[in-house]
């Protein structure tokens, strides 16, 4: 008898930066990521994960601070795939055609990729004045999991990540979220995985910005029971932990009620 399509997914083996980050010096913070990488990832791992605004902290200087897509930090993203033989994804300020965006980037260490551009715009820090709307939404693959990125803010609104079918395993997510508000980003990454029966996987950053905000990390890795797979609040932390695909379709086949969610469109006018 045939195994099921499932069995033959690979569980995915995840490293997670949750990084101090040096306010707007571009140099210094991919200096400090290279430094960690190299004394930190021991093992084979699939995927690294950086926060948002990985290279600058979560800025408003776009016109200041944006790359091109063929700039210093999307050549060092390449570079870093390359080296650690896996995906690398996380956020940075990018001018294309004129506008500016806090764009996602998916790595891939053949040199090619994908991106994903923030689509709610965080209104009461300015970014809307600052960086244009995303709206596309974007779900890659790796080793056979489907996996949705997301953006900081992105994490508030139910329906924007909404799971259908499903059509994805992971959420991704990357963020400068901070500390003050860390209650609500603790609980809303748990109810994301319950509600979409799916790993959240939520990347914080840590320290004070240039504003005088503090961030205090809290990130984690949700599994779809809402059951804590790893959780970091406070300090710089790279991690790698591993996540099983068999217990994620042996959770949705018991309990389906994704079958039952209601339909609906989103307008995105």
């Amino acid at each position: 008898m045939e195994s099921p399509k499932y069995l033959d997914i690979q569980n995915l083996k995840i490293t997670v930066f949750q990084a101090y980050l040096f306010w707007e010096n571009v140099d210094k913070n991919l200096q400090n990521i290279t430094l960690r990488l190299s004394g930190g990832v021991r093992e084979k791992t699939d995927l690294i994960v950086l926060p948002e605004m990985f290279n600058t902290g979560f800025t408003m200087k776009a016109e200041e601070l944006a790359e091109e897509m063929d700039g210093k930090t999307m050549q060092w993203l390449k570079k870093t795939a390359v080296q650690y033989n896996c995906v690398i994804t996380g956020s940075l300020i990018i001018k294309d055609k004129g506008k500016y965006f806090n764009r996602m980037i998916w790595m891939l260490p053949s040199g090619e990729y994908q991106f994903y551009d923030k689509h709610h715009l965080f209104k009461m820090g300015d970014e809307d004045k600052h960086y244009t709307v995303g709206n596309e939404q974007l779900i890659v693959e790796l080793k056979g999991w489907k996996i949705r990125l997301a953006i900081c803010y992105d994490l508030r609104f139910p329906v924007w990540l909404r799971n259908k079918t499903p059509a994805y395993d992971i959420l991704l997510l990357v963020a400068s979220w901070p500390d003050k508000r860390s209650a609500h980003w603790r609980t809303l990454i748990h109810a994301r995985a319950i509600e979409n029966q799916s790993y959240v996987i939520a990347v914080n950053r840590v320290g004070h910005d240039g504003n005088q905000v503090y961030h205090s990390g809290h990130s984690m890795c949700i599994d779809p029971h809402g059951n804590t797979v790893y959780y970091k609040p406070e300090d710089e932390d790279l991690y790698t932990f591993s996540i099983n695909y068999p217990e994620l379709e042996k959770i949705r086949r018991q309990f389906p009620f994704l079958n039952d969610a209601d339909d609906f469109k989103l307008n995105l006018n």
